[in-house]
């Protein structure tokens, strides 16, 4: 009795896998139609399109890497950034409350993520440039995720654990400015990312397919 449990309840997660994988097929398929169909946008129409999903301007969220002392200081240097993303990814891949969300991170183990997370952060905030040492000349985040099944009801989900991760960050609780500022830039990136990923032709994707 207690085999035929088992079996049935894995079988269930197997059907649960394969009904995600196929939605993530669907809505990727729908994606390169839009992108064969619909006209390539500018960057100024993509900032605009950001703004109006995000409340935030492109202008706006160049402010997190103009501070003094730089963003890359006041978190902690790398590992300051590190635990940011430690953190952020120990709340997504914990986030039962929506498996889609998590599925969208199936490509790559856990650390792996927090791994690029946290080098593209170093970089972008006033650190070494890690990331392109790891991952070549091509750092375009629009580009690299292209390929994944990305929308906007994704973008406000990834911003939610970010939020909760940098208010839980000990060199952030009191740092009013710096915490406001980044928080300004994740919400305006991770919808720009979703704009422009809508439009992008094939040709325009970085190669790889992990996060």
């Amino acid at each position: 009795a207690t085999s035929s449990v088992i079996a049935t309840s894995s079988s269930r997660r197997g059907q649960h896998t394969a009904t995600q994988q196929h939605k993530s097929s669907k809505t990727a398929l729908k994606q390169e139609a839009r992108r064969h169909s619909s006209p390539a946008m500018s960057k100024q129409q993509l900032q605009k399109a950001a703004l109006e999903s995000s409340g935030v301007s492109y202008e706006e969220s160049l402010l997190s890497q103009q501070l003094k002392p730089s963003m890359y200081e006041r978190v902690g240097h790398d590992p300051g950034f590190r635990q940011l993303s430690q953190d952020f990814y120990d709340r997504v891949f914990a986030d039962t409350d929506a498996a889609w969300f998590v599925n969208i991170f199936s490509s790559s183990t856990k650390q792996e993520a927090v791994e690029n997370q946290y080098l593209f952060f170093v970089q972008t905030f006033g650190g070494p440039d890690l990331y392109r040492q790891k991952k070549g000349k091509y750092t375009r985040l629009a580009g690299r995720h292209a390929n994944y099944n990305i929308g906007h009801k994704a973008a406000e989900r990834w911003v939610y654990h970010m939020k909760e991760a940098v208010h839980n960050h000990h060199a952030l609780k009191d740092d009013v400015e710096a915490r406001d500022l980044l928080l300004k830039y994740f919400k305006y990136t991770a919808h720009y990312i979703v704009a422009a990923s809508e439009y992008m032709r094939s040709d325009q994707l970085s190669g790889g397919t992990k996060i």
